[in-house]
């Protein structure tokens, strides 16, 4: 019963202050098409999964039938050393996930100029738990590329004038 209660005055209270779950942005243009990235893009791929996810707009194959194209300058995923012992052993690495993109009509008006977004983590290493540290690093990309794509997504829904 005590459950019960606490659970309706939670729900009471959380649709009273205007709570509301966080939805895709809603963009301007109902067709986008994706240029530019490597075949296998796991940000294309997440992209193309966010956009889909909106209720306005679908992504096509080719920019002929596209309202607008998302045209990747650069797609990389970097990794550099940025500590290591006096032996030599590395003990501190820097990843980077970076995405360059610009956004045009098919006819080549310029909508969002070429626009670099870049990402770093550092992340501790140890060659005794180089397992782990992998699985960690791939977790710390995917972060990272869950928060361009957020930023595109943002980026795109200020798209007036298409």
């Amino acid at each position: 019963m005590r459950r019960r209660l606490a659970l309706a005055a939670f729900a009471a209270l959380a649709a009273g202050c205007g709570f509301e779950l966080r939805r895709p942005p809603e963009l301007r243009f109902r067709t986008i098409a994706l240029t530019g990235f490597a075949p296998r893009s796991s940000i294309a791929d997440e992209l193309r999964r966010a956009m889909n996810a909106t209720s306005t707009t679908i992504v096509v194959e080719g920019a002929a039938g596209a309202q607008v194209v998302l045209h990747a300058l650069a797609d990389a995923r970097e990794k550099s050393v940025v500590a290591s012992t006096a032996a030599g052993q590395v003990r501190e690495v820097q990843l980077r996930t970076r995405l360059e993109f610009a956004l045009r009509t098919p006819a080549g008006r310029e909508l969002i100029a070429p626009t670099e977004i870049v990402l770093s983590r550092d992340m501790s290493y140890s060659e005794t738990a180089a397992l782990g540290k992998e699985q960690e690093e791939e977790l710390l990309y995917r972060a990272m590329q869950n928060d361009i794509v957020a930023q595109v997504m943002r980026r795109l829904a200020a798209v007036q004038n298409v």
